[in-house]
């Protein structure tokens, strides 16, 4: 089948290419390649990840509705992955407009074009960020995200809504994935564990906010992309069991799900630096400051739609992860 994917050139984006061009799929991918953080980086998941004639490469804005209709008219998608999106919490402190153009008109721009084209499943990237004040763990899809702390979490918590409105109406499949802190191999700069290696390795101290008591549900990204291509082969139905009077926020009479995608154990940050410094065979200079603003002391993903729908079991656990990521790290940066 053809696959439309935006944010190709993303971390999750170019692993998820892989994949499918690894089993045979068709891929049209597109991505602005912006500088939030080096787009040379991008370019290079693009070569590695990339490779045939059967994937096709697009440098398009979501904000330009008209060049985006043009590509699915184009390409004629038999699914969509989205995945685009203005990344990372502290950014969205500073630039909110840049939250504003992408996450929510440039996915509404998407929506348009999925309806008018109707592919047989659209899966889009939502966030752990959209659970913000909610203190149950763990983070349950059953539950209401109603208050998110940041904006980021709130634009992703739009896309949600905005997904469901068009499943309703026009009963295209939507399927939401809230992805817990994804981590490894061609990961993002502006990650914390990325940062860390970088100041650990060049002898600088490294802030760790909320003195490392903050938690996180890490996610190894071949577990995140291997549930991915699941999700994709499988469109949700209507489910016919939805109650109004008691709505469950995962589900809908519409074609919709949500699910968490996550690792299920989550570990303190503070043993997150220990692991790494152990792989990267040096001691960090720690440098305990106060919680930020937005910052979610905890995060920890309810797993459970995911493991009976799917069968997923995350099978990475953070030792092993960040192995692999500081392998790849110092090869990577070794070659310039």
């Amino acid at each position: 089948m053809k696959v439309l994917v935006t944010g190709a050139a993303g971390f999750i984006g170019a692993a998820l290419c892989g994949r499918l061009l690894a089993r045979g799929d068709r891929v049209a991918g597109l991505d602005t390649f912006s500088s939030y953080y080096d787009p040379s980086l991008k370019e290079a998941r693009v070569a590695h990840f990339c490779r045939g004639d059967r994937f096709r490469l697009a440098r398009i804005d979501l904000g330009d509705g008209a060049a985006l209709e043009e590509f699915f008219a184009s390409e004629a998608p038999d699914r969509v992955v989205h995945l685009a999106a203005q990344a990372g919490v502290r950014h969205s402190f500073s630039h909110p407009e840049e939250y504003i153009q992408s996450n929510i008109v440039g996915f509404a721009n998407l929506l348009e074009c999925c309806r008018r084209h109707g592919p047989a499943h659209v899966v889009f990237a939502s966030s752990s960020s959209v659970y913000g004040a909610n203190g149950r763990v763990p983070f349950s899809v059953h539950d209401g995200a109603d208050h998110p702390v940041s904006l980021y979490g709130a634009t992703k918590k739009a896309n949600e809504a905005m997904a469901h409105s068009y499943s309703h109406l026009y009963a295209l499949p939507m399927t939401g994935l809230r992805f817990f802190t994804v981590y490894g191999p061609w990961g993002r700069p502006d990650m914390a564990y990325f940062s860390f290696a970088r100041r650990i390795l060049a002898g600088l101290p490294i802030e760790v906010f909320n003195h490392g008591r903050n938690r996180r549900d890490f996610t190894y990204i071949d577990d995140v992309v291997d549930v991915m291509l699941r999700v994709l082969d499988r469109a949700p139905e209507a489910n016919g069991d939805w109650d109004p009077l008691a709505p469950d926020p995962s589900s809908s009479r519409a074609p919709y799900r949500l699910y968490n995608v996550g690792n299920g154990r989550p570990v303190s940050v503070d043993h997150f630096i220990s692991v790494l410094e152990g792989h990267l065979g040096r001691a960090a200079r720690r440098r305990p400051v106060a919680a930020q603003p937005g910052d979610m002391e905890s995060t920890a993903a309810d797993v459970g739609s995911l493991s009976r729908d799917f069968g997923y079991r995350p099978l990475t656990p953070v030792e092993t992860g960040l192995a692999r990521f500081v392998d790849w790290y110092r090869e990577f940066f070794r070659d310039g």
